[in-house]
């Protein structure tokens, strides 16, 4: 549907501004008039009007977990919710979240609940958040449910950063290298290609290819431009088709090194969001579905989403989380001993903390084990074209030695 930007009187005379999306304008119109607004101006969103933060960028997790917080804290000295809301919209850095909160403020006041409220904000408010919101709503422990989403957040973000650290020396490692063959391409090899010139002697395939290789990189750089792009463009496409994401999450779990971490990372996600929902008091149905969908790797999702329909049909949570074959073996056996004690969020919590501590100890094994695999690897780049370039001179010297 469209989209259309609007300023409208709301319920306690205050002029506001955003933007709705409805079928057309007489249809947002009748929207605004049914939350309780009068509607001044509506039109149609373009591109420099419509409101592309909330709906094109999500909030960052460690953004969430402070929010939940302070939300927390504030409820728990007795504040009101729109109270609270506007204070906490008034010292949010963050634009995104900042317009959420001053908009989900508008609608608490016009009678709308803090859980329907924030749903209309997915892509700031995690459909997890909401729910728990909601169920604070119902059974008047709000505050509980802010405190028990701060530290689901907390824990979420320390794994992300622990797995992005363990990432960033491949990528550093990556784009030194490249840095390195292109300087040397660019700015050293080409003194050498004019005294070869000179020479005119036979030259080695080995320098011979590194000289067309900074041929290429000084007058047909534009190409490899492209190729990186059109690269970059058709893995962005992949990874939003179903083979793409098979794909991909295949690549996840079982590339050499990280493989075996990733599957830990996803794993203590797993548990530390299961355990969260139900010890909310959701049921464990609905906690699975919520999971599923925090569930980045497509696979981890699917064996989320078919334990679901299985435990639907009477079956316990440890079965199809074993049979799906993807679960360290620690996870169903700590849920089959939750299970007979009849205190799963406890287990799953061990489970959590266990994965957690373990992503950290291979984050850190892999930091180490990376910083001097770098400087061999440079030095392995590096010296195979010193090599390539001082081959044809060794070889002119020896046929010297020769004569």
């Amino acid at each position: 549907m469209p989209d259309f930007t609007y300023v409208a009187i709301n319920r306690d005379g205050k002029e506001i501004k955003g933007t709705i999306d409805a079928i057309d304008i007489n249809a947002a119109r009748a929207k605004l008039k049914t939350d309780g607004m009068k509607p001044i101006t509506v039109k149609t969103a373009s591109i420099f009007t419509k409101d592309l933060t909330i709906g094109g960028k999500k909030v960052k997790t460690r953004d969430l977990s402070v929010l939940c917080r302070q939300f927390s804290s504030i409820l728990n000295a007795g504040v009101t919710v729109v109270e609270a809301l506007n204070m906490l919209s008034d010292q949010t850095e963050n634009p995104s979240l900042k317009k959420a909160l001053t908009e989900t403020c508008s609608l608490v006041e016009q009678g709308e609940t803090l859980a329907g409220a924030m749903a209309r904000y997915p892509n700031v408010f995690p459909v997890m958040l909401v729910t728990l919101v909601e169920a604070g709503e119902q059974s008047g422990t709000l505050e509980m449910s802010f405190h028990r989403m701060s530290l689901q957040f907390e824990k979420t973000a320390k794994l992300q950063g622990l797995v992005k650290k363990a990432m960033i020396y491949p990528i550093v490692l990556m784009c030194v290298a490249i840095t390195v063959v292109i300087i040397m391409s660019v700015f050293v090899i080409p003194q050498f290609v004019e005294m070869f010139e000179e020479m005119g002697s036979e030259l080695p395939f080995v320098t011979q290819m590194v000289m067309a290789l900074s041929n290429f990189l000084i007058h047909k750089w534009y190409i490899l431009i492209l190729c990186v792009i059109m690269l970059i463009m058709a893995v962005r496409f992949a990874g939003k088709t179903e083979g793409g994401k098979v794909l991909f999450g295949n690549i996840a779990m079982k590339a050499p090194i990280f493989g075996g971490m990733n599957v830990k990372s996803y794993s203590a996600k797993f548990a530390r969001t299961l355990s969260t929902l139900v010890s909310s008091g959701l049921a464990l149905s609905q906690a699975l579905e919520i999971t599923a969908k925090a569930m980045s790797n497509i696979h981890f999702k699917r064996a989320v989403e078919k334990s679901k329909s299985e435990i639907e049909q009477g079956i316990s949570l440890s079965v199809p989380i074993r049979n799906s074959g993807i679960f360290p073996s620690m996870v169903p056996n700590m849920l089959a001993i939750g299970e007979q004690t009849g205190n799963v969020e406890e287990m799953l919590d061990k489970v959590a903390d266990y994965y957690e501590e373990e992503t950290e100890l291979a984050t850190q094994g892999l930091t180490a084990m990376m910083e001097p695999l770098i400087i061999v690897v440079m030095g392995v780049i590096v010296g195979f074209l010193v090599v390539a370039m001082y081959m044809p001179m060794i070889s002119m010297y020896g046929g010297m030695g020769d004569l």
